[in-house]
């Protein structure tokens, strides 16, 4: 069964946003799109009243679909699209429709003065849960045009390189072979960026010793070439840029992010006993990345 780019579809502006993107996606991947839609049915008390009547509410979001999917096909005759409802938690469906995707998009809101997303406790609950990468798309000139293009000279739109966080101690081939791939279907260059710390005891009051820096900022730029040079030779034609450098991880990708076309990091599939994790890198870039950010599950 050929895998789809699924999209979480709820009418809004954000959601819109993630299926247009899924669909210039799929066109890139020559992969069908499969909007999604969960109707949680509305507690029976609220579904006697007038204005939210159950079958109201659900024929509402079906022709939401509806109209999404029409709209879809219309801008990218090429892409097979197809629409479902699907019924229960958003969280929870979402994951299941998930299992079988090439992976899930879905949209977060902007948050109003500071740049970035604000990911809502559905959207973290599905990037916790699912194995499969979910990808994060906000609505704005970012993401796409009144013709569901994005403009040109747009900072960060299809020309820019694919992004990557990557922590050489830990590498994990999923997030790499994920960005490797992007950029090369988008004929971009990748960038694999890397944060690392200053010598412990710098914050106490001990000036740098530049020999040691230079020293640790070459150790870790030849780890990093080390570790991309498998994908190197399996990608020969990406172009990438390496760049390690010392700072928070975190920090450094979201302000590399406004030159990128796409942000891809790493999420270490755990449970703690309070529940799914997803890392405090990830969690941060999801709130306040500049481009789409695609999180890749890794064991």
């Amino acid at each position: 069964m050929t895998r789809t780019i699924t999209v979480g579809l709820d009418g809004s502006a954000e959601s819109r946003a993630a299926a247009e993107w899924a669909a210039r996606e799929a066109e890139l991947r020559a992969r069908p799109v499969r909007l999604v839609q969960v109707w949680e049915p509305v507690p029976e008390p609220m579904a006697q009243a007038p204005v939210l009547g159950a079958e109201t509410h659900q024929h509402w979001t079906e022709r939401v679909l509806r109209e999404s999917a029409g709209e879809l096909k219309q801008r990218h005759p090429g892409v097979e699209v197809t629409a479902e409802q699907l019924t229960g938690r958003p969280a929870e469906a979402l994951v299941r429709a998930a299992e079988d995707a090439e992976l899930l998009v879905l949209g977060s809101r902007g948050l109003s003065g500071i740049g970035g997303f604000l990911v809502g406790s559905v959207g973290l609950a599905v990037v916790a849960a699912t194995k499969r990468p979910v990808v994060l798309v906000r609505a704005g000139k970012r993401t796409a045009g009144k013709d569901g293009k994005e403009p040109a000279g747009t900072p960060g739109a299809s020309s820019g390189p694919v992004l990557l966080g990557l922590d050489t101690r830990t590498p994990d081939p999923a997030p790499v072979e994920f960005a490797f791939e992007a950029a090369a279907s988008r004929g971009v260059p990748l960038r694999v960026l890397h944060g690392w710390n200053e010598p412990y005891y710098y914050p106490y009051g001990m000036s740098p010793d530049p020999q040691v820096t230079e020293m640790l900022a070459q150790s870790d730029a030849d780890a990093l070439t080390e570790v991309l040079q498998p994908w190197r030779r399996k990608h020969p034609g990406v172009e990438v840029v390496t760049d390690s450098r010392s700072g928070s991880p975190s920090l450094l990708l979201i302000d590399a992010s406004h030159e990128a076309s796409l942000v891809v990091v790493g999420r270490r599939v755990r449970r703690s006993s309070v529940g799914a994790h997803i890392g405090p890198v990830a969690h941060a870039v999801l709130h306040h990345a500049a481009a789409p950010v695609a999180v890749v599950a890794h064991d």
